[in-house]
């Protein structure tokens, strides 16, 4: 699995202006996802340089027309427009960039922050449920989270209706950090105004969308790992058994975070949820000091192992041309619509893993693959 080189640098430096320029339109750029985006830098060394070599990698996968890849003009834009909705932009590689974040994979190269971004340098705990929560729900969030603030945490969640607006009003006094699933000036939902402003003011907005996107159904759950992924662990307060409250909860556990709920009575349709996760060995919450306990041993050692940073990274293995076009067909040829590890894909085609990962860049550059959590792939 292709690792985000820059997991818990040991060294890191602001970009300049041209070099984040450049780091923002190769993310941008169409079929770059993030995972994409740190092979590219892995192999080229440099945004300019991937910039330079996306063509011609696309064009090896198969695609026949042209990246969308955005103007250094329209990189400019994107830059003031956040600049005058009195926010910024940080990268992965930059000082400023949440560490819990950066172990995680498929971490954003670039966030759009607005607030406070000192906050993410606490210990941080996410707290997500229902949209359509019981009273006793939203009250019992608040309540977790106003103590959690207190004992020094910062509360995390989406600033969605329900449970997460209760999360951010009970933690604003301490601290919280609302990720967004749109542009960082996007208000949603609309009855949020006013905490999103205060948010703004007094705690931290992040979002991983360009600046004006008005989020839609499929950036929620983008969003959704970004909030396990700046977190020790994700709280469950009420949540059916189908809702984005357990894909928050299923990329924790994939990205090594722990998982709390609290219990429910079976009755009711919004505690199935967080009872499952508990039969399934989440910890069970009743209060604050229940997830302080449970989140102490993850605050004495890093979330992930230290592995390299900006300015030491090991020139990528070279990969033999004619070995390559062999290879194309091979790992074609073993793929389908159902998504499969890359690292099953390696030992499957029997070929070495820089032939593998070289050739499955130049195929999502083209348009031809598809990535998914947990280092899955599959055919478009």
């Amino acid at each position: 699995m292709v690792r985000n080189p820059w997991r818990m640098s040991t060294l890191r430096r602001p970009l300049t202006h041209t070099e984040r320029i450049d780091w923002l339109r190769l993310t941008r750029a169409e079929n770059v996802g993030p995972v994409t985006f740190y092979r590219l830098i892995e192999r080229f060394g440099t945004a300019t340089a991937a910039l330079s070599a996306l063509p011609d990698l696309a064009r090896r996968g198969g695609r026949a027309q042209p990246l969308r890849v955005p103007s250094k003009v329209e990189a400019e834009r994107e830059v003031e427009a956040l600049q005058r909705a009195g926010a910024r932009l940080v990268a992965a590689c930059e000082p400023d960039y949440p560490e819990p974040l950066a172990t995680v994979d498929d971490a954003p190269p670039v966030l759009s922050l607005k607030g406070h971004g000192q906050l993410m340098g606490r210990p941080a705990v996410a707290i997500v449920g229902a949209r359509n929560a019981s009273i006793a729900g939203r009250k019992m969030a608040e309540r977790l989270a106003r103590e959690l603030a207190d004992s020094g945490f910062v509360v995390v969640s989406g600033l969605a209706r329900g449970i997460d607006t209760a999360a951010h009003v009970g933690a604003l006094p301490g601290g919280t950090a609302a990720v967004l699933a749109g542009g960082i000036d996007v208000v949603y939902p609309p009855e949020n105004e006013g905490l999103h402003r205060d948010i703004g003011e007094r705690g931290l907005l992040i979002a991983e969308s360009p600046i004006g996107t008005e989020p839609q159904a499929r950036h929620f759950p983008r969003r959704n790992r970004l909030i396990s992924g700046l977190s020790l662990g994700v709280l469950v307060v009420e949540a059916a058994l189908k809702s984005g409250s357990l894909i928050t909860a299923r990329f924790a556990l994939d990205q090594g975070r722990e998982v709390l709920a609290v219990p429910g009575s079976p009755a009711d349709p919004r505690a199935q949820g967080c009872n499952r996760l508990i039969k399934d060995g989440a910890t069970l919450v009743e209060g604050a000091e229940d997830v302080v306990e449970a989140l102490r041993r993850l605050t004495v050692r890093p979330l992930g192992e230290r592995e390299g940073d900006l300015f030491s990274r090991k020139p990528p293995v070279a990969v033999d041309e004619t070995e390559l076009r062999a290879a194309r067909a091979v790992i074609l040829e073993s793929l389908s619509p159902t998504p499969v590890l890359v690292d099953e894909v390696i030992r499957g085609c029997q070929l070495s893993a820089p032939v593998v990962l070289t050739v499955l860049l130049e195929l999502e550059l083209a348009g031809r693959v598809q990535r998914h959590p947990g280092g899955q792939i599959s055919l478009i």
